[in-house]
């Protein structure tokens, strides 16, 4: 499975507003300068987490986004569903009903080996990515980075 650069973006970004004093907004253009990453392209995947109701947004001078409900409340996987959509990655297209070894319909009743597997494999990861919340991607992040995020946060509001 691959995702989009726009999941590592949004769950980074995410992460980041976390950290954001409360109230305060905080633009795309200072999310793209955070990471160095094009500023037009974050357009799309925040405007599908404010979509998902993940984020609020805000213009005007002082405009921006925040996180839309308790970084507790937020999992990698409703970041992960919001950019990229909640189709499973794999569509079994039953190929053991073609070719010369192709069997009846009446046969195929239930999902093959093949696609039960990949079924499994999918719930499991999308269990582990759900277990996981935007705090736990905070605490996660050094502690220097977080004071590091915290003084720019705070120079910000200063100045």
């Amino acid at each position: 499975m691959r995702f989009s650069q726009g999941v590592e973006w949004m769950l980074h970004s995410v992460a980041l507003l976390a950290q954001a004093p409360a109230g305060m907004a905080v633009s795309r253009r200072v999310l793209a300068e955070h990471y160095g990453l094009p500023e037009p392209y974050l357009a799309k995947p925040l405007k599908a987490l404010v979509r998902a109701g993940i984020l609020t947004a805000s213009s005007g001078p002082s405009g921006g986004f925040r996180l839309a409900g308790r970084p507790e409340d937020i999992t990698v996987l409703d970041i992960v569903e919001a950019v990229e959509g909640t189709s499973p990655p794999f569509i079994c297209q039953e190929i053991r009903q073609q070719g010369t070894a192709g069997l009846s319909p009446a046969v195929c009743q239930k999902p093959c080996a093949v696609a039960t597997m990949m079924d499994h494999a999918h719930q499991a990861w999308r269990a582990s990515l759900r277990g996981i919340t935007v705090v736990d991607l905070v605490k996660s992040t050094p502690k220097a980075i977080r004071d590091r995020n915290r003084a720019d946060f705070a120079a910000r509001l200063s100045g």
